[in-house]
C-alpha cells in the first residue's frame, strides 16, 4: 500500500459512503462492508471517522479471527496514511492471518520507513521478499530500504529483480538507472525506458536527477583537484 495522491471525487465519495453505511444497516454482521467504508474513508483522508468506524468493528469483531485480522490491518493503514507509524505498526505486528501476513510484514516496512527506522525496516522487507521473491512491491521495498542506508549496489540488484518481476514499472527502470548513475555504470537506457513507461514517475524525479549529477560533477571536480 502506497500513500494515497489524491482524494476520491468527492460527491462520488459520499455515494459510496451511503451505499456501504446502508449495506451494514442491512446487514451488520458482514466485516467486508465495514473494511470497505474504512478504506473508502481512508482514501478521501477522512482519517479519524475512519479511525473511528475501525475501532467499533474490531471490538464487535473481535472473536472472529479472520475479521479481527482484516480490520486490525484496515486499522493499521488508516494511521500509516494519516503518517502516525508508531500506532500502525501494533496493528501490522497482531496479524496472524496467512492470507494478510505478507502485506501486513510490507506494511510494517513501509511504516519503520516513515520513522528513518532503516535497519528495522530492512528485517521486515526482506521477510516479505523471502515470502513472495516474484512480486514487484517487495523488491521494490527492499531495494528503496538499501538506497535510503547507502547500499547503492544492493538496492541496484534488487531494482533490477522488481524490474523482473514487472517489465512495464518505471519505477524500478528508473531506480536501476539512478543506480547504475551512482555506481558509474551505463544508465541511459533506463531513463529513456522509465521515461517511456511512467512519464509522470519520471517528471516527478527529475529533481533527484539533477542533484545526483551536481553531486557526481562535485566529487569528480574534488578528485582532479
Amino acid at each position: 500500500m502506497t500513500k494515497q495522491s489524491s482524494r476520491p471525487d468527492k460527491a462520488k465519495q459520499q455515494a459510496l459512503v451511503h451505499e456501504l453505511v446502508t449495506k451494514i444497516d442491512a446487514n451488520p454482521e458482514d466485516y467486508h462492508a465495514y473494511y470497505d467504508l474504512i478504506v473508502l474513508l481512508t482514501a478521501g483522508q477522512d482519517f479519524e471517522q475512519a479511525e473511528a468506524l475501525a475501532m467499533k468493528a474490531l471490538g464487535k469483531f473481535q472473536q472472529v479471527p479472520q475479521a479481527a485480522d482484516l480490520l486490525r490491518y484496515a486499522l493499521g493503514n488508516v494511521y500509516y496514511q494519516a503518517e502516525s507509524y508508531d500506532k500502525a505498526l501494533p496493528y501490522y505486528q497482531q496479524i496472524t492471518d496467512p492470507k494478510l501476513k505478507n502485506d501486513a510484514y510490507m506494511m510494517m516496512g513501509q511504516s519503520l520507513m516513515g520513522q528513518r527506522d532503516y535497519q528495522h525496516a530492512l528485517v521486515w522487507a526482506i521477510t516479505a521478499q523471502e515470502a513472495q521473491p516474484q512480486r514487484l512491491d517487495t523488491n521494490l521495498l527492499v531495494a528503496d530500504v538499501l538506497l535510503a542506508l547507502g547500499n547503492n549496489q544492493q538496492a541496484s540488484d534488487y531494482y533490477q529483480k522488481a524490474f523482473t518481476a514487472d517489465s512495464h514499472s518505471g519505477k524500478a527502470a528508473f531506480n536501476v538507472g539512478l543506480t547504475a548513475m551512482v555506481l558509474g555504470q551505463p544508465y541511459a537506457k533506463w531513463f529513456e525506458q522509465a521515461q517511456k513507461l511512467d512519464p509522470d514517475y519520471f517528471k516527478q524525479h527529475q529533481q533527484q536527477l539533477t542533484d545526483i549529477e551536481k553531486m557526481l560533477a562535485n566529487q569528480a571536480g574534488q578528485q582532479a583537484d
